[in-house]
């Protein structure tokens, strides 16, 4: 993962600003990485009024946004900078609710090394390649609430 891009994320004043500018969603919904390295990423919601559906838990969407960036946090930070310049999207998202989410909820993603060996291989190769990335949400008394698996596809651009 490029230190740079880490230092950058991991200051909570930039990484705020960032999302008040690109991802006004998240900034609005308080998503907050709690950890960042070359293959593990954290992010964390709180339930709360903004964050809530009908039924008193957090809306699916708002976890989705969160277990999407503990995966994308990874890829970004494996791409940030590179030569050559690396594109990513999201091709397909599935997602599993065990239990209402009705306080903090974390999104952990563990597929660091896994992220940046299909980029080295799109780099290589010259093809695109895709790696499915599992997020698991858990809440504060360590019980999982959601799963996601957010599927990434990586492309080396040419020029």
């Amino acid at each position: 993962m490029n230190p740079e891009f880490q230092k950058q994320i991991l200051n909570p004043i930039k990484f705020r600003l960032f999302m008040l500018s690109r991802l006004p969603a998240a900034f609005f919904a308080g998503l907050r990485v709690k950890e960042l390295s070359g293959h593990k990423a954290v992010v964390s919601v709180r339930y709360k009024w903004f964050t809530q559906n009908p039924f008193r838990s957090m809306y699916f969407a708002v976890q989705s946004m969160a277990a999407e960036m503990s995966t994308g946090l990874l890829a970004s930070g494996h791409i940030y900078k590179r030569n050559p310049a690396i594109s990513m999207l999201v091709v397909g998202i599935e997602a599993k609710f065990f239990k209402k989410a009705t306080d903090v909820v974390s999104f952990t993603c563990n597929d660091g090394e896994a992220i940046l060996q299909q980029i080295e291989e799109a780099v290589v190769t010259g093809e695109p390649r895709t790696i499915k990335c599992r997020s698991e949400g858990t809440d504060i008394a360590g019980d999982v609430v959601s799963e996601f698996f957010i599927t990434w596809s990586f492309k080396a651009r040419t020029k």
